[in-house]
């Protein structure tokens, strides 16, 4: 995706934060224990924080957590829950001399230059502070994949997402995380990257899924006739397997310690 697309596209979530956060899945628990259990202490900065789905987990789960955000709509909407948001891209964010046990960034880092980004967090990160990346991969079943990628190529040809395929694999995506890794092991500021993987599944009804699709980047900045035509396709599908289908989840995460070294 050329890169003026992908920005205007990353900037469009926050079109309806509400709805995003209704219906966009949180993160596994063991995955929130691992890293809180494999971090030195409990500050932690969320980049991309979005409306702070994660950010809200690891308060829970006994953390302080900052969250980085450039959309202030999404900004907003973590604010009024909680968490301290600081309107910004990761880039271009000050620190101000603060300091992170570790920087997390779920479904958020693609968003991020990866160079730079690991870079920056190995620069906010205390010794032996932990950089994760995370997010989930989820396709639907060929019944509902199916008929949603022939909608999107007739209802938005031009759209950068209607050339790609119905379902792609797994491998596509853990091929990434490894990109990931490997951008953070040039840094020569962290140990040796892991790549985690957790499976899980999630049941949606109809109405579920159609919640949730909108608020994916291939169709975020679709005209509402466009988005119609889309969910009415998928709806009916859904509704050829009995109303609701299972989702099978996988979330990966790419992570790295950073050195003892100043």
């Amino acid at each position: 995706m050329p890169l003026h697309q992908a920005r205007l596209t990353a900037e469009s979530f926050g079109t309806d934060a509400q709805r995003y956060d209704r219906a966009r899945p949180s993160y596994p628990d063991d995955l929130v224990a691992r890293i809180v259990a494999g971090s030195p202490g409990p500050d932690v900065l969320d980049v991309g924080c979005g409306t702070g789905i994660a950010a809200r987990q690891f308060t829970a789960a006994g953390c302080t957590v900052l969250g980085v955000e450039p959309d202030a709509r999404m900004a907003e909407f973590a604010r009024a829950r909680g968490l301290p948001v600081e309107v910004a891209t990761f880039e271009a964010w000050e620190p101000a001399g603060r300091a992170f046990d570790a920087v997390i960034a779920g479904q958020s880092w693609h968003w991020v230059d990866p160079v730079a980004g690991a870079e920056k967090a190995a620069r906010v990160l205390r010794p032996h502070g932990r950089l994760a990346v995370f997010g989930h991969v989820f396709e639907p079943p060929t019944e509902v994949a199916e008929p949603f990628a022939a909608a999107c190529r007739r209802a938005a040809p031009d759209s950068p997402f209607s050339g790609q395929p119905a379902r792609r694999p797994l491998e596509t995506y853990q091929a990434g995380y490894a990109k990931i890794a490997d951008r953070i092991l040039e840094t020569g500021r962290f140990e040796e990257p892991e790549q985690w993987r957790f499976e899980w599944q999630r049941s949606y009804t109809r109405e579920e899924w159609l919640e949730l699709l909108p608020t994916t980047g291939g169709l975020t900045r679709l005209r509402p006739d466009q988005l119609t035509a889309i969910l009415d396709a998928v709806g009916h599908a859904i509704d050829a397997l009995g109303g609701r289908f299972t989702m099978h989840y996988t979330t990966l995460a790419a992570t790295a310690v950073r050195t003892g070294a100043g």
